[in-house]
């Protein structure tokens, strides 16, 4: 009973000690995308199809947030939005493959060559009234030293879980049950390094359990490199995870990272003996020792042991530099057999992109406005569509598609908050060159209407949540209401009509007339439903929280109106002033 509760105690401390690192890890990375995380989506929403430049952002990123995870869940995000395409969103995931290495490295020179646990105390103390600061940039920055601290004090933890070869000698003989199998045993390595990520989620701790391992002597340098080589598949797991909610593109790049990460490892696993023994002589130049060789006495061992980290930081790094100049011009057929594996399935897997402007350089002002100008239509004719999703919510709030629809709403309003920031910064690229007087009123224009039609976009996100309130209080709209409700929508539908037209005319001519008119519809509209509700009220046709909610609902609508109109207002204002 004693020696279980002693298992017991050493799993859980091995447990906790991870857990330690990698909550440090976390924290640390977190602070750092506080404090980089705006530049980094910057840079990575500047990408354009360059395969070397995606390469280089993804290596930028990942270095500087300290998390390939963190990078592939911004980039499927990304490309979930439309503004990164799959062939870009594959050479940016190949250099986070590369990024995440420098983990790897900071590890073995900082936490085995340099033990900075004793120090991890003081960076604590020096740190913690940075926490408390009302600077968030100083805030995020003492989060960031305590997480290194806290890092560093679970890699020392580990290091002292982690059985040695000399003092647990059953340890050694379990293990060595599975390290003599030859070629089987690095396979079962990979699946080993593959499924501790996967349960992690964190190819950076079980990189330092990696590490620990084949310093403290319990696993061979080829086996603890085979492991390390089951973290690059492992790792492909969360970003596969983020995509599962996301658009058909998403998906595709989540399965082009599977691919390109799955790919190397069947590469190397062919000429793994090979690639070792070129690791070895490269490591015995620097450092005077053999990694491979397996016959050192423990005296010869505790001296040399330290370079084993070292030797799996090299491995790790050659083995995705030499990966990804291998795939690089590959990355077309990888976005191929990835769109062959999530193919197309109708509307709900459309994509959301940039349909006419990109971040190239464009030929002339007057022809970019005209780009702006057609992905202003996209933009209404999206806003549009969204609306559309409210009725079939309204109607039928019990049916299996209402969470989808829900979810789709969500969705479509990030959408709108990237394509508002996106015409935003192209207009405002334009306005910097040579323009016409002309051209420069035109643009202030579509900076209003834009600004107008995100607002639209989040006044149909505030609808859904109203709705998905009133479901989750298990209230409903009478049949009176859900009609009254109908007619508005039919109104509004209509509007929406008028301005995307208004905007298809390349403001030239529009129907400022019949616009108007239909705002006076929605307004009046809205004076007969609230004088309506407020008589049913008075007769206690529906309780008070659904009339509240009631209320809501056409005053929402109504202020679309009002963002619709100012569209077709601006587009007039446009038209007296040129």
């Amino acid at each position: 009973m004693g020696e279980i509760l002693s298992i017991i105690g050493k799993v859980l401390t091995l447990v906790g000690a991870l857990g330690l690192f990698l909550y440090g890890m976390k924290l640390m990375s977190e602070a750092l995308q506080k404090v980089a995380g705006s530049k980094m989506r910057q840079i990575l929403a500047a990408m354009t199809n360059s395969r070397i430049k995606g390469v280089f952002t993804g290596i930028l990123i990942t270095t500087t947030i300290q998390s390939s995870s963190a990078t592939t869940v911004m980039i499927v995000s990304f490309v979930n939005a439309g503004l990164l395409s799959l062939i870009a969103s594959v050479g940016v995931i190949m250099g986070a493959n590369i990024g995440t290495t420098i983990t790897a490295w900071i590890i073995a020179l900082l936490g085995f060559k340099v033990s900075l646990s004793f120090l991890s105390l003081p960076l604590i103390g020096i740190s913690f009234p940075l926490f408390f600061s009302k600077n968030s940039t100083t805030k995020s920055w003492g989060e960031f030293i305590i997480g290194f601290a806290i890092l560093f004090i679970g890699l020392q933890f580990l290091k002292e879980s982690v059985p040695d070869i000399n003092g647990n000698p059953e340890a050694l003989n379990f293990l060595a049950s599975f390290t003599d199998l030859g070629f089987l045993s690095t396979l079962i390595f990979i699946g080993v390094g593959t499924l501790l990520t996967i349960i992690i989620q964190s190819s950076s701790a079980t990189m330092a359990l990696t590490l620990v391992m084949c310093y403290n002597g319990l696993i061979p340098f080829e086996l603890a490199a085979a492991m390390v080589l089951g973290e690059n598949i492992g790792t492909t797991i969360t970003a596969n995870i983020a995509a599962i909610v996301a658009n058909v593109s998403a998906k595709r790049t989540a399965r082009a990272h599977l691919i390109f990460n799955i790919f190397g490892v069947v590469w190397m696993v062919a000429f793994f003996h090979y690639f070792l023994m070129g690791i070895d002589m490269f490591v015995q130049q620097k450092h005077g020792v053999s990694l491979l060789k397996t016959d050192l006495s423990q005296s010869d061992f505790d001296s040399v042991k330290g370079v084993y980290p070292i030797g799996l930081a090299v491995f790790h790094t050659s083995f995705n530099v030499i990966n990804t100049l291998i795939l690089i011009g590959f990355a077309p057929l990888i976005a191929k057999v990835a769109t062959r594996m999530v193919p197309d399935k109708g509307e709900d897997d459309e994509e959301f992109r940039l349909k006419y402007i990109n971040s190239g350089i464009f030929s002339t002002s007057e022809l970019a406005t005209l780009q702006a100008q057609k992905e202003i239509l996209n933009f209404g004719l999206r806003i549009q569509k969204m609306y559309s999703f409210i009725q079939s919510i309204l109607d039928d709030p019990k049916s299996k598609k209402y969470y989808k629809l829900l979810s789709k709403v969500e969705k479509y309003e990030q959408i709108t908050d990237n394509l508002e920031q996106e015409i935003a910064e192209y207009l405002t690229k334009i306005s910097e060159g040579e323009i016409s007087h002309v051209s420069s009123i035109k643009i202030r224009a579509m900076l209003k209407i834009i600004d107008d039609m995100e607002s639209v976009g989040d006044s149909i996100y505030q609808l859904s949540k109203v709705i998905d309130n009133m479901k989750q209080m298990k209230l409903e709209f009478t049949k009176n209401q859900l009609v009254s409700l109908a007619s508005m929508a039919e109104i509004i539908n209509s509007a929406f009509v008028v301005m995307n037209k208004n905007i298809e005319e390349d403001f030239s001519s529009m129907e400022v007339e019949h616009a108007n008119s239909i705002e006076v519809m929605i307004n009046n509209k809205r004076n007969e439903l609230r004088q309506q509700h407020i008589e049913d009220l008075k007769a206690k046709k529906y309780k008070h929280k659904v009339g509240s909610i009631y209320s809501d609902m056409f005053s929402i609508n109504e202020k679309i109106g009002d963002y619709i109109i100012n569209v077709s207002e601006a587009i007039y204002e446009y038209q007296q002033s040129k």
